[in-house]
C-alpha cells in the first residue's frame, strides 16, 4: 500500500494533481475546488514533501520508483487510469506516467527537464537554491517576509507572476514546507547531475507554459514541442512558474480541454 499522503474531493472522472519540487498539495489552491465541481480530484504530496514521508526501501526517490509509487496510489484508490496534472517536477512525472500509458491524459505545467545545462546551472538551480536556503532563516524572519506584501512579492517572484495574491498564511506555510521537505535534495541532485529521461507519450498530452515563468524560462516550451511532437503546447498568458495561483481558471480550462481529447481521439489512449 502506498504511503503517499493525499486528499480527495468531488466526483466524476478521476484527476490526480502532482506539485513541484519543494512544494506540497496546497499549491494547487483554487484549482482543486474548481476541478472538484466536475471531477473526482486527488491531490498528492510527492515522497518527502508535504505530509508524505521519505520513501523506504525498496522504494526510493529514483524516477521509476516515484512513478511506481504514484501508480500504486492509483491502484489503492481504485482510480484505474486517471487524468493526471503536474507542475514543474510534477509535470515531469506526469509526462513519465503518460509515457508508460498508465494514465488517460497528462497535462504538464512548465514541466522539468527541457532545460539546457546553461539554463539549469545559470538560472533554475541558483533560484531554487536561493529559495531553499532562505527558508532556514529564523521563523520570525520568514513571518515578516510573509506578512509584508513588498517582501512577500520579492521572496516569491521566482514562482509567481502575481505573488501578491498569496495570503500571508499561505506564504509562510509554503516557506516552512520548503524548509522541511526531505525530498528536495534527492530530487534536486538527480535533476542537476543526471539527465532526466523522457518517454514518448502514449496518451493525449498538453503542455502549458507561463509566459512570465522566471524559473523554467518560456523558450523551453519550444524545446518541449520539438522533443514531444504529439503534445499540444499552450501558452498561459500572464502566468509564472506556478500558474495555479496566477490564473487558476486558465489551468482548469487547460485540464478540461485535455480531458476532452480522449473523446476526440479514443485510439490514442489504447495505443
Amino acid at each position: 500500500m502506498t504511503t503517499l499522503h493525499h486528499t480527495r474531493q468531488g466526483s466524476g472522472e478521476p484527476v490526480v494533481l502532482i506539485h513541484g519540487i519543494g512544494h506540497h498539495g496546497p499549491a494547487w489552491g483554487e484549482v482543486t475546488d474548481l476541478l472538484a465541481q466536475t471531477n473526482d480530484v486527488v491531490v498528492v504530496d510527492l515522497p518527502g514533501h508535504g505530509r508524505s514521508p521519505a520513501p523506504t526501501k525498496p522504494q526510493s526517490y529514483a524516477v521509476d520508483s516515484v512513478l511506481d509509487q504514484l501508480e500504486g496510489l492509483f491502484a489503492d484508490l481504485g482510480l484505474g487510469r486517471p487524468h493526471v496534472v503536474g507542475n514543474s517536477l510534477g509535470g515531469y512525472f506526469a509526462l513519465g506516467l503518460a509515457g508508460r500509458g498508465s494514465v488517460a491524459t497528462a497535462t504538464a505545467l512548465s514541466p522539468a527537464s527541457f532545460w539546457t545545462a546553461l539554463e539549469l546551472y545559470g538560472i533554475t538551480g541558483p533560484q531554487l537554491l536561493t529559495m531553499k536556503f532562505s527558508t532556514y532563516s529564523p521563523e520570525p524572519v520568514l513571518k515578516l517576509f510573509a506578512d509584508r506584501e513588498p517582501l512577500r512579492k520579492l521572496s516569491m517572484a521566482s514562482l509567481y507572476a502575481h505573488p501578491e495574491r498569496l495570503t500571508p498564511e499561505r506564504a509562510l506555510a509554503d516557506s516552512l514546507n520548503l524548509r522541511r521537505s526531505k525530498g528536495f535534495w534527492p530530487f534536486f541532485v538527480r535533476a542537476a547531475t543526471r539527465p532526466l529521461k523522457r518517454e514518448t507519450p502514449k496518451v493525449p498530452v498538453t503542455i502549458g507554459w507561463g509566459d512570465k515563468d522566471r524559473l523554467l524560462i518560456p523558450k523551453q516550451a519550444r524545446r518541449a514541442a520539438e522533443k514531444l511532437p504529439t503534445a499540444r503546447i499552450e501558452t498561459l498568458s500572464g502566468c509564472g512558474h506556478v500558474p495555479m495561483l496566477d490564473d487558476p481558471q486558465a489551468v482548469v480550462d487547460l485540464v478540461r480541454s485535455t480531458i476532452t481529447a480522449v473523446e476526440r481521439t479514443p485510439a490514442a489512449v489504447t495505443a
